[in-house]
């Protein structure tokens, strides 16, 4: 099997260049396990002894997601926990300092300001009494300065998980190493997972450092661990591959495993969902999403969104939680020294997974056979004759790329026969860099810079001067408020008034150009995103939005359209094979852009769509909204192909700056199925419902673009009433839209 020999290798020369000493990997898909193998000695010295598939591996920080994290939110589920209860609910010292703001959540997902680590082994010695160990240890930590506020930033540390430890204890009345082995690995039969391994597990058990007095055999590594008796929180289990493969069957199977349920569904999906989003760092409740500690575990073919964890010793994990594959890869490197690395080996690993056992996913770019083509493409096929002896104004960004990613104002300065005598930039500059208004300035060529976001919407005819026309070029993103079509109008409009040609160079709707939805826009707003009367999700590309204004708004400009080769309407971004470029800072993937017709309608209502976050418009918040709520409530409420878990996060930009909001992270199924505008509606009813006082609905109108509908939200309507409300329009506009459509 390639598989297997592929991850021999890696291994092996692992092995041979004095990584590790030995390793097990496990590689499994649903209740399969695909592979299973041990790779070199569990031991080197003082004597050799050869890895088995059954060696007992020193755990580490892999105790925190499959002990301490499993923990508490079982004590969660019981109610005996709360994830926004303070700290100091469980342990009263921890107060001071702002540490009253910090709550169980906080120390989940390593935001709650502690500093990373601290060797209490050195610190206090072997001469503190065993029973008071743990006391002496948070006491301490209670009383150790922050490193920075609480919910500031992500700093990985471990004394937050000692904490939890004790929370465990306090809430659910017993430790915890007593609490897991009853509550997670007897029901699953992890029959060899346990803290402080016995004398004949020992026997078993892979050596981890060499001490002054021998290797570490059945201790564990951690010295805070071993100071706390083994029992660490955020070390000090102990494991095989095998039983780790059957928690992460049960993990991935939503918290089962033939009949012993350990979790709720929900209950996983929140712990491998980003429930922090912080600089430095993107954590669920107990395992890492993305941030410094990620890239390696995942590799380079594993999608965003799976989940994993490391361990000091050399152990991790990486699950893909759509697929339920994941991978064990058990190493005791530090048996060479603490400076031995297989981060390189994991990234490794998962690269051979991913490629031989993943199955085709549509979170998968799809390259056809025959791409797409762009209007940039096929103007260049043209060599650009269609241009000849004239002097343009570019009216472009950062997304007039060819589908080699080459930039429309390079490929035009190689053109003895064209001159680009002025660029008009549309909002975000053109660069696309900016999220404020852009002041007009001068290219590195020494080209003079419009902007069209700034003091002027529309160009003046002082921008004009001296051109033949305008060459429009720029990605749209299919939905109504997005201000680069309304650019196109009006330097439409603009061209007309001073007898230019208007060439638009046009591009795919990247959310497809079949779907319609959402209500018509009452009458223009006046505002760049509120201006076209057409439906929210009009599913129509540039050029036969611009044949629309022209007709429709009796603009009348010469307008001359290159057309796109080899894209139908049925297809979505990612099934065209051209590059993706973010259309402006916030508009990051395609997921995104699925998601903004739903989302971007409620920003101009007092929530954040996560502007300033890593994941824009795939979470909303505020400081005002309880996200558990909120997330129960949207789970319930028959949204199709979405469910929501809570999230905290803190914007930098926009709504909220600098504020801890709580809100509820969107998870997409079937894009096909999803209706945005109806999940647009259901949102904003709900928040209208929950929180009457406090949510500011009558705001959206500009971006919903109906008046009635807002009235009928705020009339908690039903939803069916508000969707059909504007059925009428919509019908009108899907025919006279007909009337513009250029491809089949």
């Amino acid at each position: 099997m390639q598989l297997d020999s592929s991850i021999a290798q890696a291994v092996e020369q692992a092995i041979a260049k004095q990584q590790t000493p030995g390793a097990v990997v496990l590689v499994g898909m649903g209740d399969e396990v695909v592979l299973h193998q041990a790779f070199g000695h569990r031991m080197l010295a003082p004597q050799r002894l050869p890895m088995k598939l059954d060696t007992i591996f020193d755990m580490a920080s892999l105790t925190k997601p499959l002990a301490t994290a499993t923990s508490v939110m079982q004590l969660v589920e019981e109610g005996s926990i709360v994830l926004s209860d303070p700290v100091s609910r469980y342990i009263p010292p921890f107060t001071g300092d702002g540490r009253e703001h910090a709550t169980i959540r906080h120390l989940l997902t390593h935001s709650a300001g502690l500093v990373p680590y601290k060797n209490y082994l050195t610190e206090f010695g072997d001469g503190v009494p065993a029973q008071e160990r743990r006391q002496r240890a948070v006491q301490d930590i209670c009383s150790l300065p922050l490193a920075h506020g609480v919910g500031e930033k992500f700093l990985y540390t471990c004394l937050g998980y000692i904490l939890l430890a004790s929370v465990v204890e306090v809430a659910g009345g017993r430790p915890l190493d007593e609490h897991a082995a009853e509550r997670i690995y007897a029901p699953l039969g992890m029959q060899d997972t346990c803290f402080n391994p016995s004398e004949a597990a020992r026997d078993r058990c892979a050596a981890t450092e060499q001490l002054p007095d021998g290797a570490l055999v059945g201790l564990v590594h951690d010295e805070d661990a071993r100071f706390l008796n083994g029992v660490g929180g955020n070390a000090g289990l102990f494991s095989t591959a095998h039983d780790v493969s059957l928690f992460m069957r049960a993990f991935l199977n939503g918290g089962e495993l033939e009949g012993a349920r350990i979790l709720s569904p929900v209950s996983v999906a929140l712990m491998a969902s980003p429930q922090s989003e912080l600089p430095a760092g993107v954590r669920g409740l107990g395992w890492d999403v993305e941030g410094p500690y990620a890239h390696c575990l995942r590799g380079d073919l594993f999608a965003t969104g799976t989940v994993g964890h490391s361990g000091y010793t050399g152990t991790s994990i990486w699950a893909d939680m759509e697929t339920r594959t994941y991978v064990v890869i058990l190493t005791n490197r530090v048996h060479l020294g603490r400076d031995k690395s297989v981060q390189r080996l994991r990234s490794q690993i998962a690269n051979i997974v991913a490629a031989g056992v993943l199955p085709k996913r549509r979170r998968f770019v799809y390259t056809p056979a025959e791409p797409a083509r762009t209007g940039l493409d096929i103007l260049g096929d043209g060599e650009f004759e269609l241009l000849g002896g004239k002097r343009v104004g570019l009216v472009s960004n950062h997304t007039g790329i060819d589908s080699r990613r080459r930039h429309i104002l390079d490929l035009l300065q190689q053109q003895q026969h064209v001159t680009v005598g002025a660029i008009l930039s549309p909002e975000h500059g053109f660069a696309g860099k900016l999220d404020e208004k852009v002041a007009s300035g001068t290219h590195d060529s020494g080209i003079p810079i419009h902007s069209l976001y700034g003091e002027h919407q529309a160009p003046t005819p002082e921008m004009l001067e001296g051109l033949d026309c305008l060459l429009y070029d720029i990605m749209d993103i299919g939905v109504r408020f997005y201000t680069y079509t309304t650019t196109m109008a009006l330097c439409m409009k603009a061209a007309a008034q001073a007898g230019l040609e208007f060439i638009l160079l046009d591009r795919p709707n990247p959310i497809n150009g079949v779907t319609v939805a959402g209500p018509v826009l009452d009458k223009p707003f006046g505002t760049l995103a509120a201006w076209h009367p057409i439906a929210l999700r009009h599913g129509m590309t540039s050029a036969e939005l611009a044949l629309w204004s022209n007709a429709e708004y009796g603009i009348d400009c010469d307008l001359q359209i290159v057309q796109c080769e080899g894209w139908r309407r049925e297809q979505w971004f990612d099934e065209t094979g051209l590059p993706w470029i973010d259309p402006s800072p916030n508009m990051r993937n395609l997921k995104q852009a699925i998601l903004y017709p739903a989302i971007g309608a409620l920003e101009s209502a007092n929530i954040s769509v996560g502007r300033g976050t890593d994941t824009p418009f795939e979470v909303l918040g505020a400081p005002w909204i309880d996200g558990q709520r909120l997330a129960h409530r949207l789970n319930t409420s028959g949204i199709e192909e979405l469910s929501f878990v809570p999230i905290e996060f803190t914007p930098t930009t926009r709504e909220f700056t600098g504020e801890r909001c709580e809100g509820v992270y969107m998870m997409l199924g079937d894009r096909a199925r999803l209706q945005p505008v109806t999940v647009a509606v259901q949102i904003a009813r709900l928040l209208r419902e929950m929180w009457p006082e406090t949510f500011a609905y009558q705001k959206i109108k500009h971006l919903t673009g109906s008046q009635n509908a807002v009235d009928m939200i705020g009339q908690l309507r039903p939803v069916e009433e508000i969707i059909s409300s504007w059925s009428d329009e919509l019908v009108a506009f899907g025919k006279k839209r007909q009337e513009y459509l250029i491809y089949g």
